[in-house]
């Protein structure tokens, strides 16, 4: 098969989930009926949602970003050799793309890219340009949710699979939550499977809440097109100028958490259900779990994995580690 033939076939191997709206719907209403209210952060990623935070990555304030991106680039030659054996490579939450690149440049000969993501025609357009720019790797846009269970078969070449997972994304998840992806991932990669990812370090407070509440309100934008989201799609008739954004660092806890504020007491409504706010009262719509590297290692092994190598930058804000399934 030639190249351009290739790329069609694998840009055409598209799925989509059919229940991902009743997801959505059953989520929110779980979501605000509890105590107190939450609603889980993949829901911030329609296309307005990941336009806004490529913006937030490019932030002064958001050093996660610009971070994990140099130590991809000044350790790129030691990350590619770990996929030297021209494995599939899967990236978990692949938005834009953007870091993928690193990887196949330093790395040609993968036997396939795979990239997963909720946001459909984002995720679509960001592999139609990567399949331009790389044909020689087939490309293949998988929108799902990654925290999911891992489907493959009958979308990729039988062979070594290597997941990527920058971003820190892992830190959305409680450490318990963590935990069981990572069991789960291993499971569904199969035997010999590698794993390169992101993890946020522990830092100071003043740091952290910086990155999640920027001063020219990207991030406030963000958090909040998620009621808009809501309105749109399930009918919701949230009052989005009647909530702010709020984020802080929970010591205790060691994560960054954000909220969505009421500023004042209120009813909303949503697919025939009312939900009552008092004013102060939150929407939990995030955690981002921050690590000390001891820690983490010691997670990732109750989850059947090792930890082989760590890049960090010099001032030890962000890790890249490689993980290779026990």
């Amino acid at each position: 098969m030639d190249t351009t033939a290739n790329q069609a076939l694998a840009l055409s191997a598209v799925r989509r989930p059919s229940d991902a709206p009743a997801a959505f719907l059953n989520d929110v209403l779980a979501g605000l009926a509890a105590v107190p209210k939450a609603i889980p952060a993949k829901y911030f990623y329609d296309q307005e949602g990941s336009r806004l935070f490529d913006r937030i990555c490019d932030l002064d304030e958001y050093y996660p970003t610009r971070t994990e991106v140099a130590i991809l680039a000044e350790n790129r030659a030691a990350i590619a050799a770990t996929l030297s054996d021209s494995p599939i490579l899967i990236e978990l939450g692949a938005g834009s793309t953007t870091k993928v690149r690193h990887l196949l440049d330093a790395a040609p000969g993968l036997a396939a890219f795979v990239a997963v993501d909720i946001s459909g025609e984002h995720l679509i357009a960001a592999c139609a340009a990567l399949a331009q720019d790389y044909p020689a790797v087939p490309v293949i846009p998988l929108v799902a949710d990654f925290c999911d269970p891992l489907r493959l078969d009958g979308l990729v070449p039988e062979g070594r699979r290597v997941a990527f997972f920058p971003g820190s994304t892992i830190g959305n998840l409680t450490p318990g939550q963590a935990e069981t992806f990572l069991r789960r991932l291993a499971a569904a990669l199969g035997p010999g499977a590698g794993l390169i990812i992101g993890v946020d370090l522990e830092k100071p407070a003043a740091i952290l809440e910086a990155a999640y509440d920027d001063a020219s309100g990207v991030t406030a934008a963000f958090n909040l097109n998620l009621l808009r989201r809501i309105n749109r799609e399930l009918g919701g008739d949230f009052a989005v100028d009647a909530f702010h954004h709020r984020a802080f660092y929970n010591a205790p806890e060691k994560r960054v958490e954000m909220h969505l504020a009421s500023r004042r007491a209120q009813r909303v409504r949503i697919n025939g259900r009312t939900f009552l706010f008092e004013a102060g009262e939150t929407i939990h719509t995030e955690n981002s779990y921050k690590y000390g590297l001891d820690c983490f290692a010691a997670l990732a092994a109750r989850a059947g994995w090792t930890v082989t190598e760590v890049w960090t930058d010099p001032a030890r804000l962000f890790s890249v580690q490689h993980l290779t399934a026990a």
